[in-house]
């Protein structure tokens, strides 16, 4: 359908949301560009971000595995990870994240890259 949002219009309209603290019609934008596309790391990473903001701490883990399986030598989605078994009290895991997050400030790579 000629009409319809694009993915990147959805996300635009999320962060616009996100913007003036409508966490829970972000999220819903988010779940549809995901849900459009579940390679869309943007808006796991997003998503995830929002559900911490919203206490939703087991579904905001499973969002930031996501990012960080999409794309494992993103510094950012490392960080967020860590910062969402923080909040869940995971301490092991959190740890572990911040540790993949250190290797990639430091110009390291979590995963080999296929040249």
């Amino acid at each position: 359908m000629p009409d319809d949002p694009s993915i990147d219009e959805w996300f635009d309209q999320a962060n616009g949301h996100l913007a003036l603290g409508e966490l829970d019609e972000a999220i819903a934008l988010y779940r549809r560009c995901v849900g459009s596309d579940p390679t869309f790391f943007d808006g796991w990473h997003a998503l995830g971000m929002a559900l911490m903001k919203t206490g939703q701490l087991k579904e905001a883990i499973g969002c930031g595995l996501q990012a960080v399986t999409l794309r494992p030598n993103d510094l950012l989605a490392w960080t967020s990870l860590s910062q969402m078994y923080v909040r869940d009290g995971n301490i092991a895991e959190a740890e572990s994240a911040k540790a993949n997050a250190r290797i990639l400030s430091l110009g390291g790579r979590v995963v080999k890259e296929a040249n």
